[in-house]
């Protein structure tokens, strides 16, 4: 957090702005506010705030002094708030926006100003979302990186959390602004989110128009923080609401997060939201992921689309990172290689029939063990970026490019030779590697899972010696573990996008059914 004075010295314009020219029931909310990008075609952006019961408010959107459009309201008795939905605008900018409330012979008026149209992405997560600019590799460089990027603007919400839904955010940290050396870089662990940054500057790359970022992460937070008590209901999530106290960093009761940065921007117009978070779940609720998450998403897309009058769409793109490796000590545990599994909803990829229109950065080959945070806070987050970006360009905007590892699309035992066949949907690049393929080899209702070593390959094909197992082999598995490899060493990538093969595992058809159920695990 910073310093209260500093908070003060940027909520203060807002409120002053509104009483300069209006009675204190009348303003904006809280995020809409100078230098704010609003999205583009072919939405409509939604403008709101507060006002006196039963005035009429009439918004004008203006550009170099002429009226693009006006739209005119009036003020719910119930919540004393008002609300238009704006025609769609063309990317570009700058325009201002002005609000004006006629109640009687009473005539108020706000304005802002600089206000951009563009893409709107919402970030949010734990720690790793957290990371300012600041923390990075190449923090320096990357901190001066923003001459060619001030149509990139940036907003951060402040670290609340309420036990009620609120309608508007009670504080943010960094109101909408251009990204400058300064206001990227806070801190540790503050503001502006490093990995929302770079993702917005590889889109902003690609769609030379203005995006917006917003930042709404916590460190040390698990999931169900996050989320809704209805999707946590959804899912069976058990009423006690605290994760055990030697697991918890920051807030943990259920849906206090969601209550409080999440919930009160709902009526903005989105584009889509990328999304880092996890290893608060490793050690809590974590068999519950594959539902948590995919409720989670499902979720914050309908909550969206109604808030924002269905501008927002009913299944915006959602994207998301599996989670980087970082040392767990000396014993050895499967909850990280579970919750990067229950991250795709026990589908290895996405997007898949769970979670439709999403897309996913694999990070587990981005290991940082000398990080001055922590292995659990990895420095490299601009090739972290890099990949969720390819993932929003195909799945957000229909690019055609590879935007994911090569995955198998076959497998096949070749007893007789003691080799398991790997056919891959993708040309593959292989390096090496004898125990990140294993196989689980059952013998009178119990199983072990065994190295099994990489035997010949080609293009797209990858054959695997399992002479080791004497008995039943029912599945094979990749990269089944807390750190898999060293930084960008993985065995398996795409050999010109440079993607890692993602974690899998998979059974083996034709062997005993009744085994399934322990292999699943």
């Amino acid at each position: 957090m910073v310093a209260p004075g500093f908070v003060f010295g940027l909520v203060l314009p807002l409120l002053l702005r509104a009483d300069a020219s209006a009675d204190v029931g009348f303003r904006f909310a809280s995020y809409i506010d100078n230098y704010m990008v609003l999205q583009k075609e072919p939405a409509g952006a939604v403008i709101w705030g507060y006002g006196v019961s039963g005035a009429t408010v009439t918004v004008t959107l203006c550009q170099d002094q002429e009226t693009i459009m006006k739209k005119v309201t009036s003020v719910k008795a119930h919540s004393n708030s008002w609300m238009v939905v704006l025609d769609p605008v063309k990317p570009g900018g700058p325009y201002e926006v002005m609000a004006q409330q006629i109640l009687g012979r009473k005539n108020f008026t706000l304005r802002i100003h600089d206000v951009l149209f563009g893409d709107v992405w919402l970030c949010s997560g734990q720690s790793n979302m957290q990371m300012t600019v600041s923390q990075i590799f190449n923090a320096t460089s990357e901190l001066s990186n923003t001459a060619a990027y001030q149509s990139v603007h940036i907003l951060s919400v402040s670290l609340t959390q309420a036990q009620q839904e609120l309608e508007d955010l009670a504080k943010v940290d960094l109101q909408w602004s251009k990204p400058t050396l300064e206001n990227l870089g806070h801190g540790n662990f503050t503001y502006m989110s490093a990995l929302c940054w770079l993702f917005g500057r590889y889109l902003h790359d690609t769609l030379r128009y203005p995006v917006g970022l917003i930042s709404s992460s916590w460190a040390g937070t698990p999931i169900e923080a996050w989320s809704s008590e209805r999707s946590l209901k959804a899912c069976g999530v058990p009423r006690q609401g605290f994760m055990p106290s030697d697991l918890e960093t920051g807030p943990s009761e259920y849906s206090v997060l969601w209550n409080a940065m999440i919930h009160p921007l709902r009526n903005m117009t989105l584009k889509g939201v990328i999304w880092y978070q996890g290893e608060a779940n490793v050690n809590f609720n974590r068999d519950l992921y594959n539902c948590t998450f995919p409720a989670l998403i499902e979720d914050w897309r309908q909550t969206f689309h109604d808030g924002s009058q269905g501008q927002t769409e009913r299944f915006f793109p959602f994207g998301f990172v599996q989670l980087s490796s970082y040392l767990s000590g000396a014993t050895p545990n499967d909850g990280l290689p579970e919750i990067r599994w229950h991250q795709t909803a026990d589908f290895g990829y996405v997007p898949n029939l769970r979670m439709p229109n999403t897309f996913m950065a694999v990070a587990m080959d981005l290991c940082d063990r000398n990080s001055p945070f922590g292995s659990t806070h990895p420095r490299d987050k601009q090739t972290v970026a890099y990949r969720l970006h390819l993932g929003a360009r195909a799945v957000a905007y229909g690019a055609k490019l590879t935007f994911q590892g090569p995955l198998p699309q076959k497998i096949e035992l070749l007893g007789d030779m003691g080799l398991l066949n790997l056919t891959y949907s993708q040309p593959i690049q292989v390096q090496r590697h004898n125990k990140i393929f294993e196989i689980s080899c059952c013998s009178d209702h119990q199983c072990k899972w065994l190295p099994a070593p990489m035997d010949t390959f080609s293009a797209q094909t990858l054959a695997l010696n399992v002479k080791s197992c004497h008995d039943s082999l029912v599945a094979v598995r990749y990269a089944w573990a807390t750190w898999p490899c060293e930084y960008k060493q993985c065995p398996l990538y795409h050999p010109t996008s440079a993607l890692p093969a993602p974690p899998f595992t998979a059974f083996i058809t034709n062997q005993i059914p009744g085994y399934h159920s322990k292999v699943a695990k």
